[in-house]
């Protein structure tokens, strides 16, 4: 008894994280959130999730899911995510998340749903597909966190509001039945760099598909890499230094500290007295050296379409195990019959 008391004092906080098939990661993904999830394990449980279930609210074609979300997880391997630690699968091949989400539909109230700002966003820019899943959305979400009883989110600024809902849907259950998810903790990573594009540096690099100048995928060559960091967007005079009226440099010297462990400060005594062109360079080769690992361990898991599978059916039997339990204790607290 002692010793199973310790075991649950000694238990680990669990982290949550999901990412979406809609694009082509970019350098800004990997230096402001992906960098970092492969060592989350060694201080948390951790599950991470290829968020496909949340890709078709938005229009995307079946051969484009499909690739995505095999890229997606391959890279999600790549940067260091061990599928023998870590939870890594297919938010569809866990049945268990659209069950959840539609039990949590009836204890969320229509006002609270219909005040999430980035429905009206993605609304107002395809007017076209507004669609009940792009309403529906944040529950999906919620069912995503609850169902592993997640003590920690890290999110971005713009999925906060979610997680709050998220939060108020979980209280409000516990309230009215008992005890049953864990109250989540939205984090804004402070870890990660924010990386803005190349080609206009008050905007953030977007994970569109396409090879725009002011975007470096995380796949791109090192030809490729070279070229948009040669063309990216720099400012008036001639001192490599962070400012607020030098967005395109600060930028450059951001991403640099990022791929080096350094600073901005520590990049612009390295760079003092050089040219923007070297500098640009300079910050091209050190993308190069850093994604090509990452690169190559990203085409080993292509090669071998039914190892990856292997991969995504065992971390979705992992997730399903965990998520199960929880959508079962839900049904029996609502008073569903069960068999």
């Amino acid at each position: 008894m002692e010793e199973q008391t310790q075991k649950l004092q000694e238990r680990r906080k669990r982290v949550f994280s999901a990412i979406k098939p809609t694009g082509n990661p970019t350098l800004g993904n990997y230096l402001g959130a992906m960098k970092y999830w492969g060592g989350m394990g060694e201080n948390y449980d951790s599950l991470f999730a290829v968020a496909d279930l949340h890709a078709i609210t938005v229009a995307i074609e079946p051969k484009t899911l499909r690739e995505n979300s095999k890229r997606l997880f391959a890279l999600l391997l790549a940067i260091g995510i061990d599928p023998e630690r870590d939870v890594l699968f297919m938010q569809s091949h866990v049945t268990a998340h659209a069950e959840l989400s539609w039990l949590l539909n009836n204890y969320t109230m229509f006002g609270e749903a219909s005040r999430m700002t980035q429905f009206k966003d993605k609304s107002k820019k395809a007017p076209d597909n507004v669609n009940v899943g792009l309403f529906d959305y944040p529950v999906l979400m919620a069912a995503d966190i609850l169902l592993y009883q997640a003590d920690i989110v890290p999110v971005g600024e713009d999925q906060m509001q979610h997680v709050e809902l998220c939060r108020t849907i979980a209280t409000r259950f516990n309230n009215r039945y008992s005890p049953t998810f864990t109250v989540p903790e939205g984090k804004v990573p402070t870890y990660g760099a924010r990386i803005h594009s190349l080609s206009d540096p008050t905007k953030k690099m977007g994970k569109s598909e396409g090879n725009e100048d002011g975007t470096v995928f995380i796949l791109d060559t090192p030809e490729v890499i070279m070229r948009k960091f040669k063309r990216a967007v720099t400012d008036c005079g001639a001192e490599v230094k962070a400012a607020d009226d030098k967005p395109g440099i600060t930028n450059l010297l951001t991403i640099y500290a990022a791929l080096t462990g350094g600073t901005a400060e520590s990049a612009e005594r390295e760079f003092a007295g050089k040219s923007y062109a070297e500098f640009k360079q300079r910050v091209g080769e050190a993308t190069v050296d850093v994604l090509r690992p990452i690169q190559q361990k990203y085409e080993s898991y292509r090669r071998d379409d039914k190892a990856l599978s292997e991969l995504m059916l065992a971390g979705a039997q992992k997730a399903a195990g965990i998520a199960r339990r929880t959508l079962e204790k839900v049904y029996k607290k609502i008073g569903f019959v069960r068999i």
